[in-house]
């Protein structure tokens, strides 16, 4: 698993990260509003990725597994794929106007006929990414990734600060026959756009090996299988990116879209935990899935989780302790009203991430409705939370429901999980590695209220980390011994 992990996590990373490098680059150049604008559109694209591709991916790599069917598989996923995504796309550009005033952006149907072609394309590329990531073919699969996101970049950049300097310099340019500085957003998507359809040629050669034929039988059975996923998907959808069209349905704000862009952008400052989440569930997956028939699975689970936790726990110490110096990154001082949920939403992140690993349980024995049934609960608890209490305390609200609500899934997947595929997981521990790093962010926050030198706080910050790294260093010796690098280290100081 770990070189093919590797290739994943860094790729995924990677590409993340060049996008988030867009982060500092938006605030800067595009208003608040705007900003909030773009947000409410990049909330609405992943729920509908989630209907767009039904729960096929996680199908496929189930039932790909069945010797000598694996092209009946792909031919049989792949063709409903195209019939759903072309009939999907129809009815998202028919009814554009309805999907825009309903995210709160009515002026701008255009937002929706654009987005329509960009996850219709995101859909048709999901499973040729699944069958490099189950032919072990991660190169690819990290050239295509990375490459669309500098595209991405590149036409942004050309759109936003290339072309508006040229028409400065030269208002009678052939540019102008086409650019206009009031489409902002609209050229953010359509550098979207031209990003999906690249990934969509890149991949052309996988998705083309398909044969146009749906097995009924293995149909039927798929959809059994991957519609609860779908269901589930559309409530973590609304666990993970709703929360700013609701926060555009009732907040009481004189702009409420100066306050989504305003969470929008303080919501990027927990990136570091959700691009491991990524890496680790494009890697994990597969690997679950090839593992659970040997005998030692169960354990290599657990062991596997508690990497992960310590893993996470760390990301939040790098971001919440040195939270002063990531906000650096928003350039505009009226974003950082808002940086107290960024500790909130790292949590969150984190017991999100123990969940995705977590729900394995549910997919191997093939309990996917249970699944769905988990995230329900996440959704109620959102949309709970959100609209009880978003008129009065606007964006928190949206980040404690967050927290509130993976917690819980975390929680329920757990004690529901050991009773139907027991995994010896170090609960104990790992939720006291949890409680160590919640409690030295709060001491951090004490040494902050002193009101010493930003110096001696990232000092401190620093002496706070460092002792992390020695507690888990010693707990965890044993593990780490077993390690490569790290072992050869432990054991010369042992």
């Amino acid at each position: 698993m770990s070189g093919q992990t590797l290739w994943y996590g860094v790729s995924s990373i990677a590409a993340r990260f060049l996008n988030y490098l867009l982060f500092p680059y938006f605030t800067n150049i595009l208003p608040v509003e705007a900003y909030g604008e773009m947000s409410l559109v990049y909330s609405l694209i992943p729920f509908l990725n989630v209907l767009f591709t039904y729960g096929l991916e996680t199908a496929y790599f189930r039932y790909v597994q069945q010797k000598g069917r694996e092209q009946t598989v792909y031919d049989t996923i792949t063709s409903s794929l195209l019939i759903s995504t072309v009939s999907f796309t129809l009815i998202l550009i028919l009814f554009r106007h309805q999907f825009a005033d309903l995210i709160s952006v009515g002026n701008h149907p255009e937002y929706i006929t654009y987005s329509a072609f960009i996850i219709g394309l995101d859909a048709l590329t999901t499973i040729s990414f699944a069958k490099l990531r189950q032919e072990g073919r991660p190169v690819k699969f990290a050239l295509v990734r990375v490459s669309g996101i500098l595209i991405n970049i590149a036409v942004t950049v050309f759109l936003l600060s290339v072309c508006p300097a040229i028409l400065k310099n030269n208002p009678d340019s052939p540019v102008g026959f086409f650019y206009n500085p009031a489409h902002g957003v609209t050229y953010l998507i359509i550098a979207n756009l031209v990003q999906a359809a690249f990934t969509f040629l890149a991949l052309s050669k996988e998705f083309f090996s398909f044969r146009f034929r749906i097995d009924k039988a293995l149909w039927k059975e798929i959809l059994l299988y991957s519609l609860p996923l779908a269901v589930a998907g559309f409530g973590g959808m609304i666990n993970e990116t709703f929360d700013r069209i609701m926060l555009g349905w009732w907040s009481t704000s004189a702009s409420p879209n100066t306050e989504i862009g305003i969470y929008s952008g303080c919501y990027k400052l927990a990136i570091l935990i959700s691009l491991f989440v990524q890496a680790f569930r494009l890697g994990a997956e597969p690997f679950f899935f090839k593992q659970a028939q040997g005998e030692d699975a169960p354990r290599t689970y657990a062991r596997v989780m508690k990497f992960f936790v310590i893993t996470i726990c760390f990301m939040f110490l790098v971001v919440a302790l040195y939270l002063d110096t990531w906000k650096l990154l928003i350039r505009r001082p009226i974003y950082w009203q808002g940086l107290k949920v960024v500790p909130i939403l790292l949590f969150a992140n984190m017991f999100l991430g123990i969940y995705y690993s977590l729900s394995i349980w549910y997919k191997l024995t093939g309990k996917t409705r249970v699944g769905m049934s988990i995230t329900f609960i996440g959704a109620a608890i959102t949309i709970a939370i959100n609209a009880a209490f978003i008129p009065r305390f606007g964006y928190m609200a949206c980040a404690w429901a967050t927290f509130l609500c993976y917690g819980s899934m975390m929680v329920i997947s757990f004690t529901r999980g050991q009773k139907v595929y027991y995994v010896p997981y170090a609960w104990k521990k790992l939720v006291a590695y949890m409680v160590i790093v919640a409690l030295l962010y709060f001491i951090h926050l004490g040494f902050e209220a002193i009101g010493l030198n930003v110096w001696f706080n990232r000092a401190f910050a620093t002496a706070e980390l460092l002792a992390f790294t020695w507690f888990i260093l010693n707990v965890e010796r044993k593990e780490f011994a077993k390690l490569p690098v790290i072992g050869r280290f432990l054991h010369k100081n042992a």
